[in-house]
């Protein structure tokens, strides 16, 4: 069955604006925002005044995708860990909690950051 895009885009801003609202809630952290494509993935972290505290991508490795969620992951935690960052909110924008963001937020919590 064909879907529109004007339905598909209504399921992506209803996520994002219910991400928005959890996010706007506890607004007192820095957040945590993760960007992917279908080949690559990126992160960072961005402070209460917009200011970027860290950042990380894949352009530079040539893994499985999975493994280049962990070495961004892993490039990130160092940063953060060095400027003191223990508590972020995961901003995951409008993509789906499964597979390499699920991976990014469960390898945060085991690097000791509170999301």
């Amino acid at each position: 069955m064909y879907m529109s895009t004007t339905s598909k885009n209504r399921r992506y801003l209803r996520r994002k604006n219910k991400v928005n609202a959890i996010i706007k809630a506890s607004a007192s952290f820095p957040r945590l925002i993760v960007n992917k494509s279908n080949a690559h993935i990126s992160a960072q972290l961005i402070d209460l005044d917009w200011t970027v505290i860290a950042i990380a991508s894949d352009s530079t490795f040539s893994w499985t995708k999975s493994e280049k969620a962990h070495q961004v992951w892993e490039l990130l935690a160092s940063i953060a860990l060095e400027k003191s960052v223990s508590t972020v909110v995961f901003d995951r924008n409008w993509y789906l909690y499964h597979w390499r963001v699920k991976q990014l937020a469960e390898w945060a919590r085991k690097w000791g950051l509170t999301l």
